[in-house]
């Protein structure tokens, strides 16, 4: 029989309401199971690492990262798979940092969740844990279906790096911009074994450190200098993401140039990321990103806000020489991106 590794984190998935606060609260899995008993049909020996008390994801933070990181790695000869119970609001950053710690990753890693409490009559909560349990499980020849870390929410699996929450509201709340999913639940469960990573010949690799020492600046029309400078010259700050128009465009007025070429001469790493869901960076395509080409940013193709953040702490945290950082960055490590914008 298959066994899966439930973690339980927490999240909206195992939260009620409560009548005296008004507001919803956390509970444990226990309550969890309680009303989820179609587990016990699937035919899957699962058992559950329940995190006590359970967390909200506005909480997350790398050290958890490393702790889930620390989780899979002690039991990874134990399970066929993990399913992660997490928050939907943090999910595709934890997503992003696991597939970057887990290196030669050959067993399935899904997050899910739910946009309403498991307690709920019309929650999303049941489907979306019983299909990830069911894909976590799936084998094909003796092998993992799905050998990598990964997003499942309201029927589509996306892969954990390239997927990004769009809706507050809505059960749809993941998309994948500019990344098939992997797999359609629907009366079947479709799988697109062509778009998922190959299954490593090497050992599970995991990697635990990680710098959060980055800041992040977001390019507006009237943006000034002196919100350019206090993000720039924030203390201790090795790493800088910039968010900028289009396939990777920016201000080119003097004052703007003159920061970040300080920030590179100081060694801090940039990122050139598009604050479009969809599309790639293409440095240097138009006059307005040649200058960020010049001072030594590097792009960030397609990647999305949450794939380029962690991507970013991940490399930090290596104790790679900075040359080394910058040429990882433009290059897929774990899907993340595609050199070239994508035609699909």
């Amino acid at each position: 029989m298959t066994k899966i590794l439930i973690i339980y984190t927490g999240g909206t998935v195992g939260m009620i309401y409560d009548e005296k606060t008004t507001a919803l609260r956390p509970i444990g899995f226990n309550e969890i199971r309680n009303n989820l008993p179609e587990l016990y049909r699937m035919g899957i020996d699962f058992y559950v690492y329940a995190f006590n008390p359970p967390m909200d994801s506005s909480d997350m933070h790398p050290e958890i990262w490393s702790e889930l990181a620390g989780i899979i790695e002690d039991r990874y000869d134990r399970y066929d798979g993990f399913v992660i119970l997490h928050g939907s609001d943090t999910m595709a950053f934890t997503a992003s940092a696991l597939s970057f710690m887990l290196e030669n990753l050959s067993k399935p890693v899904i997050l899910t969740g739910s946009q309403l409490p498991i307690g709920k009559i019309r929650t999303d909560a049941k489907e979306n844990i019983i299909t990830a349990m069911e894909i976590a499980s799936t084998k094909s020849n003796g092998h993992c279906m799905v050998p990598e870390v990964c997003i499942y929410f309201d029927f589509m699996l996306f892969r954990g790096n390239r997927a990004k929450k769009y809706n507050a509201e809505k059960f749809e709340a993941f998309y994948s911009m500019n990344y098939p999913a992997l797999a359609e639940a629907g009366i079947d469960i479709k799988y697109k074994s062509n778009y998922m990573l190959p299954a490593p010949e090497k050992g599970l690799v995991v990697h635990k450190n990680m710098d959060a020492n980055i800041g992040v600046l977001k390019i507006f029309p009237g943006i000034t200098r002196k919100a350019v400078e206090a993000i720039v010259n924030t203390p201790g700050m090795r790493g800088l993401l910039l968010e900028t128009f289009g396939s990777g465009n920016a201000t080119t007025q003097a004052w703007f140039t003159e920061c970040l070429q300080k920030a590179a001469d100081k060694g801090i790493i940039m990122v050139d990321i598009t604050q479009c869901d969809g599309g790639s960076v293409e440095l240097g395509k138009y006059e307005t990103s040649q200058q960020l080409q010049k001072i030594g940013v590097v792009s960030g193709h397609d990647m999305t806000f949450e794939a380029a953040t962690t991507k970013l702490m991940f490399l930090l945290g290596q104790d790679l020489p900075p040359a080394e950082i910058k040429r990882l960055i433009e290059e897929p490590m774990r899907g993340e991106l595609t050199p070239t914008a994508p035609e699909l």
